[in-house]
């Protein structure tokens, strides 16, 4: 066990790996792989599902009393909804504690407050809510705000595995502080899984393409890979030094992060990215990369945060 992990309260015995439910099939797939990993790493599981009713409330005022009926509903569906959730997972996982919660908080509120003592916060791909082709605002919400790690259970659309049960962790490196959280992270769950690691650095952030006649332009960029390869070393000696059963691949490419990582998340059982990239836009909560990888990646993406 690592140092952070005894004053970590994400990693306290205590801490549970918490999955947001809403019956759709990618929160039901996020279940499965939230069970698994709570089983694995000795954790108990919370099924949580956010109703959304307290925001209504607040928002009809007076005429909160006519519309309790309907609401009721709303609560019942819910708890009907965990109900089932809680039996799929005691069958196929009877021996997980599994704890259960519904709430009137809204579902991206209730797990970004979950996240701040969650072992890991795990959520589907999309939701009921999803746009065509895009993850949900929910989604969205949780992976730029939560104040621990959150993994989207993304599957594999060209293989029949729902998703990979091997192949490598991948970490994206950067330099920023998310990416040094990141690693740290990665190191950790490639121990865990008795995985290789492989470690991914673009040293630009910018989308280049070898265009002809361009060759003589990009010739002196070559210079910089040796650079850059040493630099990734340094970034990942202290961490190989703390984890030295994992065996580590150092990549490095010229640019393009998303295209990169999304290339190796074919074969990845996990990729690992920070919240923010080397930009420092204040808006920018959530790095293109990250952002990219979450919505388009072909296996588990976990987003990391750094300590505040």
């Amino acid at each position: 066990m690592s140092e952070y992990q005894h004053t970590d309260a994400h990693h306290l015995a205590s801490a549970p790996v918490v999955v947001g439910v809403d019956g759709s099939e990618p929160a039901n797939i996020a279940l499965t792989w939230g069970a698994r990993l709570a089983v694995q790493r000795g954790r108990g599981l919370r099924i949580v599902h956010g109703t959304g009713a307290g925001g209504l409330r607040a928002s009809v005022g007076g005429l909160w009393t006519g519309m309790a009926p309907a609401l009721d509903k709303v609560r019942t569906h819910g708890t009907e909804l965990v109900g089932r959730a809680e039996q799929e997972v005691r069958r196929a996982e009877p021996a997980v504690r599994i704890s259960t919660e519904v709430s009137e908080s809204a579902p991206a509120p209730l797990l970004i407050q979950h996240s701040s003592t969650a072992y890991v916060v795990v959520i589907g791909a999309s939701g009921t809510n999803a746009a065509a082709g895009h993850v949900g605002s929910v989604l969205l919400a949780v992976t730029a705000h939560a104040h621990g790690t959150v993994v989207v259970v993304r599957t594999d659309p060209e293989t029949e595995d729902v998703t990979h049960a091997d192949g490598p962790v991948v970490v994206g490196v950067d330099g920023s502080p998310a990416s040094e959280a990141a690693i740290g992270a990665a190191f950790e769950e490639a121990a865990e899984r008795a995985a290789p690691l492989v470690a991914v650095h673009v040293w630009s952030d910018l989308r280049l393409t070898r265009y002809a006649g361009l060759g003589d332009f990009f010739s002196p960029l070559d210079n910089v890979e040796d650079a850059e390869t040493a630099l990734l070393a340094e970034r990942l000696a202290g961490w190989q030094a703390k984890y030295p059963q994992v065996t580590v691949d150092r990549q490095v490419h010229l640019a393009d992060p998303a295209t990169a990582l999304q290339r190796w998340s074919a074969t990845a059982q996990l990729l690992v990215v920070g919240t923010r990239g080397r930009g420092r836009f204040a808006g920018a909560v959530l790095g293109s990369t990250s952002n990219s990888l979450v919505q388009h990646a072909r296996c588990p993406v976990m987003v990391v945060h750094p300590s505040e």
